[in-house]
């Protein structure tokens, strides 16, 4: 049988898209929802194109009552991605999915991470303070912003000429290769 994702995305999803691809292909799981507290983010669209469901909801939904949690729990969820997903997981969700809750983030954490710390304002700091190497940490999800335990990091130079688009072109190219992978590495070793 296989396993159950869940993406929750809050902007275009080019994540989201690359993780729905690599699972159309595999025996391992399938992506069965993808989430959005923006309801104009074009990861929903993404979702029809491909024909999975999708829900935006509000942050009163996520944080004030338990309908995310029933609606997952209902799917049958094995493991929550997130994927460019801006806000807090309340401790409902992390309490419902103990260690089933993933994230992605563009720095080599525990660097530049934080509350207000992702997409661009991440590449930006990273070229601001000249590192020499950037890249990508996938983590389990805990309470706090960028902090849960790390399951892979993955890295790439930075030329003195590189900008911000070229910075964030090779950081995608780390998530867009890596996420997929590590996610399916994950779901394999889960106990059905």
């Amino acid at each position: 049988m296989k396993k159950r994702i869940a993406i929750f995305a809050s902007g275009s999803g080019s994540n989201a898209q690359k993780i729905i691809e690599h699972f159309k292909r595999s025996n391992v799981a399938e992506v069965v929802l993808v989430l959005s507290n923006n309801p104009n983010a074009y990861v929903l669209q993404r979702a029809d194109n491909f024909e999975i469901p999708s829900h935006s909801f509000s942050k009163h939904e996520l944080y004030d009552t338990d309908q995310i949690v029933k609606l997952l729990k209902n799917l049958q969820v094995d493991l929550i991605v997130l994927a460019g997903f801006l806000l807090l997981v309340p401790q409902s969700l992390l309490q419902a999915f103990p260690n089933k809750i993933i994230n992605i983030h563009p720095s080599l954490l525990p660097k530049y991470g934080g509350k207000g710390m992702y997409g661009d304002k991440v590449h930006q700091s990273v070229l601001d303070n000249r590192e020499e190497e950037s890249g990508i940490t996938i983590h389990f999800v805990n309470e706090h912003f960028d902090e849960g335990e790390v399951i892979h990091q993955s890295r790439f130079k930075i030329d003195h000429k590189d900008n911000l688009e070229v910075v964030k072109f090779k950081g995608q190219q780390l998530e867009h290769h890596h996420y997929p992978r590590v996610i399916e590495h994950l779901l394999a070793k889960m106990k059905s």
